[in-house]
């Protein structure tokens, strides 16, 4: 079964949580299945699974993916000034495969799962969610 999330982004980087999103299909469609694979499409976005509690960490996360690829310094940037998004994509990767059991993602109680925003803001971003 595959089907996709679609949603907008707001600022330029940003980490939204889209849990709630990939539980509802996997709840609706994921009785059967026992892996969930996620991907986000687009060469400046990522999929990411990080701690859900404390907000800092997403805070922390842009700060050291800014300092590892910081704006403005790449050759990519004399085509569209975005060789940090691609980067930064890149580091973190496309897609996670989260288990399920009986139609329920098995993160762990700190876990959820976020779509990172590099090249923002857009007024669609889409993830592919494929249950196995």
């Amino acid at each position: 079964m595959r089907t996709e999330i679609t949603f907008t982004t707001t600022s330029r980087e940003e980490i939204v949580d889209i849990t709630e999103r990939v539980r509802s299909v996997v709840s609706a469609h994921g009785n059967d299945h026992e892996l969930c694979a996620l991907y986000a499409l687009g060469a400046t976005a990522a999929i990411m699974i990080q701690e859900n509690w404390d907000p800092n960490i997403q805070t922390d996360v842009l700060s050291c993916l800014r300092t590892i690829a910081p704006k403005g310094q790449w050759l990519h940037d004399r085509v569209d000034g975005n060789g940090d998004a691609h980067i930064k994509a890149g580091i973190i990767g496309p897609s996670e495969v989260v288990p399920t059991e009986n139609g329920q993602l098995l993160l762990s109680t700190w876990q959820n799962i976020f779509f990172c925003e590099f090249d923002g803001p857009r007024t669609e971003r889409k993830v592919i969610v494929t249950l196995i």
